[in-house]
């Protein structure tokens, strides 16, 4: 399915698209610069670059981690008409000589941090991975943005970072901070908390399109579970909006509509995609998986929405705390990733975000333990 079929689809499930869809005014404050875009591989991050590169940048510099993402993306960009020049590296945002190197080297204009791991369930398995690659690898890569000066930074986070009951939207929670710390520097930097995009990669869609293929059952863990939901149009629109959003730095929230339950989701996709010889695919329910939530918030009970330039972005504020603090625990919290300190880092990390509640998955592991990977459900 093609990003245009595709996000026709989710217009149709979604029943009217949100945002405006032209790019055409904002991409043009990126003509001559240069940015720099992590987790390029990814469904968002590529969908990033293919419009950043309409914009005609001086030069587009793609980090990623995957090989296989990678070349598939460079093999896209190369077969547009209107690709500008780029630059596609093979590398982790966790490798700080490397994010050091290519900084000194490029000067960019921009940095678009999408890099992040996002699977819930897996993320309980091993919290110290997303520890250290969401929470310590942005703040690692803010300091250097901050150090080398870089004007704009912009953090693609996730709803999953308010009142975070998974490690994985605690991470993302930390990464907010992470770059709000900069928020009352000469450069302010600034984080856009997202809902689910549908048909990304990690999202239940896959998932059910081939559970539909296979005349089902399609699986949703509770009658009642929801989210809220952007097509991928919406969050690159959304994404570079925030870019060139002008003012102080900080967190953003676009208006994100009514949560939308997964089990409408399942119904509209078998009616849709659906298996004519087997009209009466069961949808079957299983449980809440580690880390999940019933419901996702958009806001923590100590954060506020005030409006921007912007009619469709929102900004947040909340309690403020000393960049000072924030560097200090940061650093224990990548120690303690390191040391494999499950207690030290849990401690760490509600210092930060208090609102922050561990799941069963975690209290249970034993401290100074690396936990063991969690199986399929």
């Amino acid at each position: 399915m093609d990003a245009s079929t595709s996000d026709n689809l989710w217009n149709q499930f979604l029943r009217t698209r949100r945002f405006d869809a032209s790019l055409e005014t904002v991409v043009e404050s990126f003509a001559g610069k240069i940015i720099l875009l992590t987790g390029a591989g990814g469904c968002i991050g590529s969908a990033l670059a293919k419009a950043l590169l309409s914009a005609r940048p001086d030069r587009l510099v793609l980090l990623d981690h995957s090989e296989h993402a990678l070349h598939r993306l460079m093999a896209e960009l190369d077969s547009l008409s209107h690709a500008a020049p780029y630059t596609a590296v093979l590398g982790d945002v966790q490798d700080e000589p490397l994010l050091r190197s290519l900084l000194r080297e490029n000067s960019p204009n921009l940095i678009l941090h999408a890099a992040a791991f996002k699977h819930v369930p897996l993320m309980e398995g091993n919290p110290f991975a997303a520890i250290r690659n969401n929470a310590v690898a942005t703040w690692q890569l803010a300091r250097l943005a901050a150090d080398f000066r870089v004007p704009r930074f912009l953090l693609i986070s996730t709803d999953k970072a308010a009142n975070p009951r998974s490690i994985m939207g605690a991470s993302k929670r930390l990464a907010e901070i992470s770059v709000s710390r900069w928020s009352a520097e000469p450069i302010a930097y600034s984080a856009i908390r997202l809902g689910n995009v549908l048909g990304s990669q990690g999202s239940v869609v896959p998932l059910f399109l081939e559970q539909i293929a296979r005349g089902g059952p399609v699986t949703v863990t509770h009658p009642e579970v929801s989210r809220y939901f952007l097509t991928l149009g919406d969050a690159v629109h959304l994404i570079i909006s925030a870019a060139t959003l002008s003012g102080e730095g900080g967190l953003v929230l676009p208006e994100l509509g009514e949560p939308i339950r997964i089990v409408k989701l399942a119904e509209f996709l078998i009616d849709r995609c659906g298996n004519s010889r087997a009209p009466e695919t069961e949808i079957r329910f299983t449980s809440l998986r580690p880390g999940d939530k019933l419901t996702e918030d958009l806001l923590s009970a100590s954060e506020e929405l005030h409006p921007t330039s912007d009619s469709q972005l929102w900004r947040v504020s909340g309690p403020a705390l000393a960049p000072a603090i924030v560097d200090a625990t940061m650093e224990r919290l990548k120690r303690s990733a390191q040391e494999c300190d499950l207690a030290m880092m849990l401690a760490a990390v509600r210092e930060l975000a208090p609102e922050y509640v561990p799941g069963a998955t975690l209290l249970n592991f034993t401290a100074h333990r690396t936990p063991v990977a969690q199986t399929g459900e």
